[in-house]
């Protein structure tokens, strides 16, 4: 339940005439929405690849009239709403969409509307074409209602939130950009829905693993040492490992690649492995535990004339963190629900409110409205049917985390 004073913040922010202005633009203005989507789901953003997408959206933000309108140094699209009393050193919160897509460049984006339906098919769609949307619409509203924040607001359009771009946007945000000692809060929207919220950040850590040898033929060499049925006996034995389900713990192999014919030895063989907990400590042990199963399997190999070389390289790293449950920011979202009416459905994910959140730094990840699904498949699809209600969701939220974060930074 929300506290006394989150509940009556709240429903005084809906009586305001300039938030009714903003959200008479949500209601109004959706098919601008609807093409923005199309716009932005048509222009390719895989991860390390989101250049494009990047220019489009300083385009659409010097449009807004935000301020500050530039690209970080690792590709990130910030711009800012300020405040009546510009100060270098006033705290900001952001407001975040991930650029990238999980598909490659080379996949061509078509989306299908379909008929008697508000329902569009497209890769990509959803995740996060439909954050990005919502973005848009929270900025445009705001200039719209000509709502002065009493603290800046960090528009953010973040690269490489998916796969292997292991959150170097947010990354360079929080812990190199120039913003990184302002921010006071963070909120990212991620796709769609109305009602769920990630709280709690799932930690993994990703490798890849590389055994290689001599290599050789297959009948002339026969008994040299083979990467591929190394690296195949030691994933054999961490398939066959008990992983705890307090805290929750999983193990994937998404990828293994080697040699060049059926009849060669290979040189190498590779597997991509994905490790994944709610709890930091377990996370590392796993990881420890996987490393001494690679190394047993290398060392018993040795007794061979030419011993095999292991290279276990890190390719990516999410910390595992939780918002705390007496968060200012969680009881502005209960509030915020209670008023709407909607259900605050707390979840776990790993998402850009990764960093914020293990650097104690009170965040979010939140649905930008409407119904998808499909997600990171060639059949993704949303539909944006409703989605006014999540926009004055983030709206009230954001407007109220702007209002606490400005009066605990007064000075006492």
């Amino acid at each position: 339940m929300p506290t006394t004073s989150a509940q009556r913040r709240v429903s005084h922010l809906a009586t305001l005439t300039a938030v009714h202005r903003a959200f008479h633009w949500l209601h109004l203005y959706q098919p601008q929405l609807r093409q923005w989507l199309l716009e932005i789901v048509r222009i390719p953003a895989p991860p390390f690849g989101e250049s494009a997408r990047a220019a489009w959206f300083l385009e659409r933000f010097h449009q807004l009239g935000l301020t500050n309108v530039h690209q970080d140094d690792e590709g990130n699209v910030l711009a800012e709403l300020a405040s009546a009393s510009p100060s270098p050193d006033a705290p900001v919160v952001v407001l975040s969409a991930h650029l990238d897509t999980v598909f490659p460049a080379n996949i061509a984006i078509k989306p299908t509307e379909e008929k008697n339906s508000h329902r569009i098919s497209a890769p990509g769609i959803c995740d996060n074409a439909a954050g990005l949307t919502g973005l848009l619409a929270i900025a445009a509203a705001l200039r719209y209602a000509n709502i002065t924040p009493p603290i800046p607001i960090l528009f953010t359009a973040n690269v490489g939130e998916e796969g292997e771009g292991d959150l170097r946007g947010m990354r360079h945000l929080f812990e190199r950009g120039p913003y990184r000692a302002r921010i006071a809060a963070a909120i990212a929207l991620e796709g769609s829905g109305s009602s769920a919220v990630v709280t709690r950040a799932l930690g993994s850590l990703r490798f890849r693993i590389t055994i290689t040898g001599p290599g050789g033929h297959s009948w002339t060499d026969a008994g040299t040492l083979n990467p591929i049925l190394l690296l195949s006996q030691a994933i054999t034995r961490i398939a066959a490992l008990e992983l705890p389900t307090e805290p929750t713990t999983t193990i994937n192999i998404g990828h293994i690649s080697g040699g060049t014919s059926i009849n060669s030895i290979p040189e190498s063989a590779t597997a991509l492995l994905d490790i994944r907990s709610i709890d930091p400590a377990q996370l590392t042990a796993t990881a420890a535990t996987v490393h001494q199963i690679f190394d047993e399997v290398v060392i018993t190999s040795t007794k061979k004339s030419t011993p095999p070389k292991l290279q276990i390289e890190t390719i990516g790293k999410r910390p595992a963190a939780a918002l705390p449950e007496d968060s200012p920011l969680l009881q502005t979202l209960r509030a915020v629900d209670r008023h709407l009416p909607l259900r605050t459905e707390l979840r776990l994910g790993s998402t850009d409110a990764n960093i914020p959140l293990s650097r104690g730094i009170p965040a979010i990840a939140i649905g930008a409205g409407g119904h998808g699904g499909g997600i990171h498949t060639l059949q993704e699809w949303y539909d944006p049917t409703n989605r006014e209600t999540a926009l004055r969701r983030i709206l009230l939220t954001l407007l109220d985390t702007l209002q606490t974060t400005a009066e605990q930074a007064k000075p006492s």
